[in-house]
């Protein structure tokens, strides 16, 4: 059994279930492989400058009460959330040049197309081929992201 699902041979999985566990284990086995020690964590983190996408789910956290402020730390108020939106397209910029490079490194390393559909919860190799063209239309994988 995968997180309650239950295993019926004549009931078809659950796709949005079955993505959540995906999702969960692909978490575990990336932060157990590669972030198993603060040194390896550091890695993915500017130690002097927060990155976009941090800084929109710093605001996020604490605006929802998810995260606690300091002591010292003010309020989050409309000005933050607006920061934070104004962030927004720059970090889905990234995801999208992330994503783009990965897809090119999955094909590299000899993944097919409906391995990359996947990975990514598409339901079809056609879908995954669809989305890299789109995402390189948009982006240029060759060059990171300005800051």
């Amino acid at each position: 059994m995968l997180c309650g699902m239950t295993h019926d041979p004549f009931t078809p999985p659950d796709p949005d279930q079955m993505r959540a566990h995906r999702v969960h284990a692909a978490l575990a086995r990336i932060a157990e492989r590669h972030a198993a020690t603060e040194d390896q964590r550091s890695r993915q983190v500017h130690p002097h400058v927060l990155g976009p996408h941090e800084a929109i789910r710093l605001v996020s956290l604490l605006a929802s009460g998810t995260a606690r402020l300091d002591e010292t730390e003010p309020e989050v108020d409309t000005a933050d959330i607006t920061a934070a939106l104004t962030l927004i397209p720059l970090a889905r910029g990234e995801m999208d040049q992330l994503e783009a490079a990965l897809l090119l490194m999955a094909r590299g390393r000899g993944l097919t197309w409906h391995e990359i559909a996947f990975g990514l919860g598409l339901g079809t190799s056609q879908a995954a081929r669809q989305r890299y063209a789109r995402l390189s239309g948009r982006v240029a994988t060759d060059r990171p992201p300005a800051y």
